[in-house]
């Protein structure tokens, strides 16, 4: 990549500009102190006429305005003569003084006009040095508006390659043409083909989009300029416009280039949209960007690749050929891509000889790039607390969970009785799962509070899916229902806790969704009655599409219907299985956590195979008879946690 900045070195130039202040500031100090070491004694005129009649001044210069001269003991003097006085010089001749005339000092002269001038010198330079300041770096004052605040980034803050992109080979190899397009642009233009405008880079947060681009950067050895949307957009209409056309005035100077505008849904979105339907600022600074991508001015050897997770919102005209040529789809990435991802990062972990990398790739479904790049940092940090030298497989275990459901909150002090409930309530998610075919498999089980919920089941699916289907849905209903069936049976009506007050969270947006989204109601058929919105309901809300009063009670009628008869199979499989649900709620008292296999191996003949601790009568588990609790406390303080919580 280039190293030298474009605009050459701010810092130099600042320095040259303080060190010339300080240089003039210095001649003056100098030529004060100077002018203090020679001066002589001032005396009257009258009384230097008097010295020259009793013969004690030896020699004087003469000059208009000042007389300079020395004793006959060698001590020097001056005076100011009176202008008119012709008898001076024969005093002089009588008393036998050496006298001369006295040219104007030129010394003084300067002086004198330095000191005048010193006050507008010293505003100058401000002046100069503030207004370099201000367009310096894109111009962060009040005279640089307009500038850009696109960095320049070389290969001093780290060259990335392809080398340092897994999981995402689709995308990476779509974006390699573009690469080929800068290293040897002759090789298309001699069949007709022109290098692309722009690419658009789609994909979830921390799928590795803005570390593509800069892989791009890095591969083709070209400037790699960066910028966020949200860098254009200023409460000032037509600041935004002029950013960008300073932008690409930048990105001429430097090309063939790339320009990298990060999260620019902030100024591409929608024209015509949002409160009031109307953004000035918002929708000049997009026309700018669209004139400047594809207008009459061609900018030839620029390269524009934006990355968002809201294409949805994007204005139709930045997607069409000749502004974004390219969409590229940015995927969470599969098992291989995890295992893949995970060896990259790894490579900077002393490992283990357990560590397996398929194995924590096949346990993290729907891991992002940056979720796997956290395990890893989290397992490091873990060993290094633990003060090993190598990080084990447990490690990458423990920061699992602690991603996954929140770090523990051990010294959280719960009442025996909260406990039990604890223990019942998680149980009863267990056993429902275990008894739902189409329900995915358990993980882990535990009543150590972690993150906001005091206990959670954690189900992990056997391989990566990308649909969502019926059964598998009505069984997460049923299994979402299982906390608060198991406090009914087990405490009775009155004692249930606000507990599966996430559970309840869940299940009322799944069946939501599946009547009014996915078709997937008998009485309403396949039809869309919402759809995602914006505005006054925030980005992402849901939207009820015109309908009818009687169209939105069947709605919440089906919806209800979906919820009750979850309730309804989650109670007929927890009043069959009463009695697995008292022991894996006893075991959960004990062990607090229980692994899927834990559970299995419980179900299966009543024993765990555990050496940490035995429980009940020769290592198996003896049902007990759950009691009413006298206040079962509240479980959950609300807001999002994981399913099971």
């Amino acid at each position: 990549m280039n190293d030298e900045q474009p605009s050459g070195n701010p810092w130099m130039k600042s320095l040259l500009v303080w060190g010339g202040i300080f240089l003039a500031l210095l001649l003056v100090v100098s030529m004060f102190s100077s002018r203090g070491d020679s001066a002589s004694t001032q005396i009257g005129y009258s009384d230097f006429r008097a010295k020259v009649a009793e013969g004690s001044v030896a020699d004087v210069q003469v000059g208009q305005d000042r007389i300079v001269g020395k004793y006959t003991n060698g001590e020097a003097f001056s005076t100011v003569p009176i202008p008119g006085d012709t008898s001076l010089p024969d005093l002089l001749q009588k008393s036998h003084v050496k006298y001369q005339g006295k040219s104007a000092d030129e010394g003084n002269v300067l002086l004198y006009i330095l000191i005048q001038s010193l006050p507008f010198m010293l505003i100058l330079g401000v002046a100069f040095f503030a207004l370099r300041q201000v367009q310096k770096g894109g111009g962060s004052g009040a005279m640089g508006f307009g500038k850009s605040k696109a960095k320049l980034l070389t290969e001093k803050q780290g060259r990335v390659t392809f080398g340092d992109v897994a999981g995402i080979d689709e995308a990476r190899e779509e974006l390699e043409e573009i690469v080929e397009f800068l290293r040897d642009p002759g090789r298309f233009s001699k069949l007709g083909g022109q290098i692309p405008k722009g690419a658009l880079l789609v994909g979830s947060p921390g799928t590795g989009k803005t570390l593509l681009a800069r892989a791009i950067a890095g591969e083709a050895g070209v400037p790699f300029f960066t910028i966020s949307g949200s860098d254009f957009v200023e409460m000032f209409v037509g600041v935004g416009a002029s950013r960008v056309r300073d932008m690409f005035e930048q990105a001429k100077k430097a090309a063939p280039c790339i320009v990298f505008i990060d999260e620019i849904d902030a100024v591409g979105r929608h024209r015509g949209s949002g409160l009031g339907n109307s953004n000035d600022e918002r929708e000049q600074t997009l026309n700018q960007l669209l004139v400047e991508m594809d207008g009459f001015e061609a900018n030839e050897g620029i390269i524009i690749i934006a990355a968002t997770n809201r294409p949805d919102v994007l204005d139709p005209a930045l997607l069409r050929p000749g502004r974004f040529d390219r969409q590229v789809v940015v995927p969470i990435p599969d098992i291989e891509g995890r295992e893949k991802i995970l060896g990259v990062h790894m490579k900077k972990v002393p490992l283990a000889p357990d560590v397996n990398p398929r194995t924590i790739a096949r346990g993290t479904p729907g891991f992002s790039g940056a979720d796997l790049a956290n395990l890893v940092n989290e397992a490091a940090l873990l060993a290094a607390r633990r003060n090993k030298r190598l990080v084990a497989m447990q490690e990458f275990e423990d920061a699992k969970d602690k991603v996954m459901m929140g770090a523990e909150r051990r010294s959280m002090v719960m009442t025996e009785d909260e406990k039990k409930m604890t223990a019942y309530h998680e149980a009863g998610h267990a056993i429902v799962s275990v008894h739902e075919a189409a329900s995915d498999p358990i993980h882990k089980a535990t009543i150590i509070p972690r993150g906001r919920a005091l206990g959670m089941v954690m189900r992990l699916p056997e391989r990566d899916s990308y649909s969502y289907h019926r059964d598998k849905m009505l069984a997460n209903l049923s299994v979402s229902m299982g906390g608060r069936v198991a406090e009914e049976i087990i405490f009775g009506h009155d004692k249930v806790s606000s507990g599966a007050s996430s559970d309840i969270q869940y299940a009322t947006s799944l069946a939501r969704n599946m009547v009014t989204k996915w078709g997937m109601s008998d009485a309403l058929g396949p039809l869309q009655y919402e759809e995602q919105g914006e505005g006054y309901l925030g980005y992402g809300a849901n939207q009820r599409v015109m309908m009818s009063d009687e169209t939105s009670k069947l709605i919440d009628k089906e919806i209800r219907a979906l919820i009750d008869n979850a309730h309804a199979r989650a109670t007929d499989i927890l009043k069959t299985e009463h009695a697995h649900l008292h022991l894996l709620a006893q075991a959960l008292l004990e062990y607090e956590t229980l692994t899927g296999d834990d559970i299995k191996s419980l179900l299966a003949d009543g024993k765990l195979d555990r050496p940490d601790k035995p429980v009940g009568p020769s290592g198996g588990l003896t049902p007990v008879r759950g009691s009413a609790v006298p206040q079962a406390g509240k479980r959950f303080t609300g807001g999002a946690a994981p399913q099971g919580a």
